[in-house]
């Protein structure tokens, strides 16, 4: 499976242009995320009004689930990033000599979009905004092979628990919104 991963890492952090480094370099950004944040925030403004406390208040533990689990995973499993594995050296390519932190499983990039992406498209109900937040999540998740800082199976790992944690927070706001109204 290790081997395999590996493969197909390859095979997509090769397909690489001066034009895509700029473009998946800028999608992984955290700050060019900021103004979606804020569209997020209105929408459930507009669609919650007088309860948006709510799915803003369990969004808290969503965003610390989602970042701090990963970091831990990472510490406890010791998988190397692409470009800090001494067998890949040479083949990965990598975005302006950028080669953060040792270690990649799982991807906290992968688990937050994801996680942000299945808390708020059931609580918007907007098929537009479900398609186009689940595209944005897949971006900056595939953003991370690209700049050859995570394996495919990273960025998967993170990505289901990003699902998980939001899905059931979702599942929370939608409960207690029946209870307070």
């Amino acid at each position: 499976m290790v081997e395999l991963d590996r493969t197909i890492f390859l095979f997509l952090n090769s397909l690489h242009s001066p034009f895509f480094d700029n473009v998946m370099w800028t999608i992984s950004l955290r700050t060019v995320w900021i103004p979606l944040y804020l569209l997020m925030i209105y929408l459930l403004i507009l669609r919650y009004r007088k309860r948006v406390w709510l799915p803003l208040l369990l969004v808290l533990p969503l965003i610390f689930i989602t970042d701090q689990v990963p970091s831990l995973i990472k510490e406890l499993t010791g998988r190397l990033r692409p470009c800090h594995d001494p067998s890949l050296q040479g083949l990965v390519h990598t975005v302006r000599g950028s080669c953060p932190g040792m270690y990649g499983f799982i991807s906290g990039h992968a688990s937050n979009a994801f996680g942000l992406a299945s808390f708020t498209a059931p609580l918007l109900h907007k098929k537009w905004y479900t398609w186009s937040i689940f595209i944005w999540a897949s971006l900056v998740s595939y953003s991370r092979i690209y700049l050859g800082v995570h394996y495919p199976g990273d960025v998967l790992s993170g990505a289901m628990l990003g699902l998980l944690v939001g899905a059931g927070l979702a599942l929370a706001v939608v409960k207690l919104d029946k209870h307070i109204k």
